[in-house]
């Protein structure tokens, strides 16, 4: 950001002001739902109510047909913890399944690992969305419908039916991993653990009550009017601050059973961890305000509009590209946000149809410049050539299918709630 106003020739001290506003402006927008959403995914983990929910599925399913419900666990569990932390909760139980099944370990990294990344790219209260749905100006509670279908659709896809693919093919070419090393963690899924966890349906629960409270805030003064009496609590308890914060106090307050350290610890070693996603964040926020206030963001996208190329493939290309060139989803989501907002502002286009194609964009084809591509490959043990064809390939095949779902969506969003231009 700072490097990019002073090659512009812009001003040093605007360079800095700007800067400082970029970072600030974002974080004053969605810093304290981060936070709070991190500590509720804490209380989750720490209670094992992450593990009671993944077990359920699995059981649900069984092993002939565990992907599936890898991708659904990973799906659920991957909206309140962050990637890293469902990679090394599953990374043992996956390898025990595909040495168990005879199911390729590649197909088992894809389904996971772009399931996760679905719903980190598309689902409150996950920064990138967020963060895109701030800058666009977009209702956060219809926002999240319409994501949240949309990622489960990519998950499907991407996660689903391409693993299938590679595990068909694993199994033409022979190509499996020998799991050497895998007596301790047979063992220990054999013993199973003893510690008193929560079940599956309160683990829910606690995912549900802030969810609710943003779609009722969204969508009941769409159902009775913005006049009606009952509009301005439901917009307030429907406020994404609140609703987070409620969810949080409930889930210290249901899981103080099943958790052995205070509430307090667990909430300060989410504030811990929360530090360097919001810098992320921050940092993504100032490089946008930079690109609009030196007018590069306009004369992109105007140079891209020249090619008359639809407004939901530009979103989706220019979230691609600058996410291929540094590698992380929620600067390029950010960025693109920034880019292009005055375009769709006169596009036609539904704002949240445009939010849900950037954020499409900034799933697929990570790279190794990507710290999220190596920590699949190390978690999972397989090499850099099956990471790249179950994560990279498998991201974009997964983004690319809710950009034709969201183009789909588009044909009838006169007639879809919350939609309407």
């Amino acid at each position: 950001a700072f490097g990019t106003g002073v090659l512009v020739n812009m001003p040093l001290a605007d360079v800095a002001q700007t800067v400082t506003d970029g970072f600030g402006g974002t974080l004053g927008g969605i810093g304290m739902v981060t936070g709070l959403g991190v500590m509720l995914g804490k209380f989750m983990f720490e209670s094992g109510g992450i593990e009671s929910i993944s077990n359920k599925i699995l059981g649900a399913f069984g092993e002939k047909k565990s992907p599936i419900a890898v991708a659904l666990s990973g799906f659920i569990t991957g909206i309140p913890v962050f990637g890293d932390v469902v990679y090394i909760m599953f990374a043992p139980m996956l390898r025990v399944l595909s040495k168990k099944t005879k199911i390729s370990m590649v197909n088992f990294a894809c389904a996971i690992s772009v399931a996760t990344t679905c719903t980190f790219a598309l689902v409150l209260p996950t920064a990138p969305p967020l963060a895109v749905a701030e800058e666009l100006g977009i209702e956060i509670g219809i926002f999240f419908f319409y994501a949240l279908i949309s990622a489960f659709v990519g998950m499907l896809v991407g996660g689903i039916v391409y693993g299938s693919f590679l595990n068909k093919q694993d199994h033409k070419n022979n190509h499996f991993y020998t799991f050497e090393d895998l007596d301790q963690e047979e063992a220990q899924m054999a013993k199973g653990d003893s510690k008193d966890k929560m079940g599956a349906g309160k683990a829910l629960s606690i995912l549900l009550v802030p969810i609710v409270l943003i779609l009722l805030g969204s969508f009941v003064p769409l159902a009775v009017g913005k006049e009606a009496a009952i509009v301005p609590f439901v917009t307030f308890i429907g406020n994404k601050n609140f609703a987070m914060m409620v969810g949080v106090i409930y889930a210290a307050v249901i899981s103080r059973k099943y958790i052995k350290k205070t509430a307090t610890d667990i909430m300060t070693e989410a504030a811990d961890q929360v530090g360097l996603i919001l810098l992320i964040t921050g940092a993504g926020g100032a490089f946008g305000k930079v690109l609009q206030a030196t007018g590069i963001a306009d004369y992109v996208a105007g140079t891209l509009s020249s090619f008359s190329i639809p407004i939901l493939i530009l979103c989706f290309l220019i979230a691609q590209i600058i996410r291929c060139a540094q590698g992380s989803t929620t600067v390029a989501l950010m960025t693109t946000a920034a880019i292009i907002s005055s375009t769709i502002a006169t596009s036609g286009v539904s704002p949240i149809l445009c939010a849900i194609a950037i954020c499409a964009g900034g799933i697929g084809l990570s790279l190794p410049n990507d710290s999220g591509f190596w920590a699949i490959s190390r978690f999972f043990r397989i090499s850099v050539t099956d990471t790249i064809r179950g994560w990279s390939i498998g991201g974009f095949v997964a983004g690319v299918a809710i950009l034709i779902f969201v183009s789909i969506l588009s044909l009838f969003q006169g007639f879809l709630p919350g939609l309407m231009i």
